[in-house]
């Protein structure tokens, strides 16, 4: 587990201020969701924090620890990405057990580490299969395990569950929540779907043009929106789908 420090980060891509000065922390831990629409900086921030990216000014501390030019590899954290990113030639144990050999160096133990991972993430029956011939779910469940098998400090999500159907978002979220919870893993999640994020997270930061326009939990994100913006693109938009759901279904939520 760790927590973590931003402070004052900046980002501006061909005269575009990308990230305007961020700053906010995540606890030890903490699901912290990152909502905003596309374009609003979330992405760009995420992939700054692992490493893939670098800022224009700011610090990024872990555990008090300033990591803002360490290496990726060095900073203890993990990334599943929205197009899962697992490897065509390896079936689903060799795609988990690829960067755990590198790690402990022996075959028999990351085997033993990653059949278990497997297990976890309910995918032990499918060991010897390819990435082409799972569906979505099934290959994000892969790309989980192949991030917490290397006991990550920090988790980093990027929306992972936007190429999905419904039926597998919502299984794949109380998954998600259940590894939380068994693992007490630092968790940075950034989507655009307000009600994930809300279903979620311990404290949701809502981003607007590059900037936080609120950091807090769900329940006051929703019932005390610290701007117009937040009130139109989560309140309003919140209360709009429980209406719809209630007129099609005649069932008062």
């Amino acid at each position: 587990m760790a927590n973590m420090q931003i402070k004052d980060l900046t980002k501006t891509y061909k005269n575009k201020v990308v990230l305007d000065h961020i700053c906010f922390t995540v606890k030890d831990g903490e699901f912290l969701s990152i909502l905003g629409s596309s374009g609003c900086g979330k992405t760009t921030l995420l992939r700054i924090l692992i490493g893939i990216e670098s800022c224009d000014s700011g610090q990024i501390f872990k555990d008090e620890i300033e990591i803002t030019n360490l290496d990726t590899s060095k900073r203890q954290m993990g990334m599943v990405f929205q197009n899962y990113a697992l490897f065509p030639n390896m079936n689903v144990l060799q795609n988990v057990m690829y960067a755990l050999q590198l790690k402990i160096k022996n075959k028999e133990e990351a085997k033993k580490q990653s059949l278990e991972m497997l297990k976890i993430v309910h995918m032990e029956e499918s060991i010897h299969k390819y990435p082409h011939e799972l569906s979505g779910g099934q290959q994000q469940r892969v790309a989980i395990a192949r991030a917490l098998v290397l006991r990550p400090e920090v988790l980093l999500f990027d929306e992972p569950m936007s190429a999905l159907d419904a039926d597998n978002r919502l299984v794949l979220r109380k998954e998600l929540k259940q590894i939380q919870k068994e693992f007490h893993t630092t968790m940075i999640y950034i989507t655009h779907d307000q009600e994930e994020a809300f279903s979620l997270s311990d404290r949701v930061m809502v981003m607007h043009e590059g900037k936080i326009e609120q950091i807090d939990t769900p329940n006051v994100v929703y019932n005390k929106p610290a701007s117009a913006y937040i009130k139109h693109f989560v309140t309003e938009h919140l209360k709009e789908k429980v209406s719809s759901i209630e007129k099609c279904t005649g069932i008062d939520l």
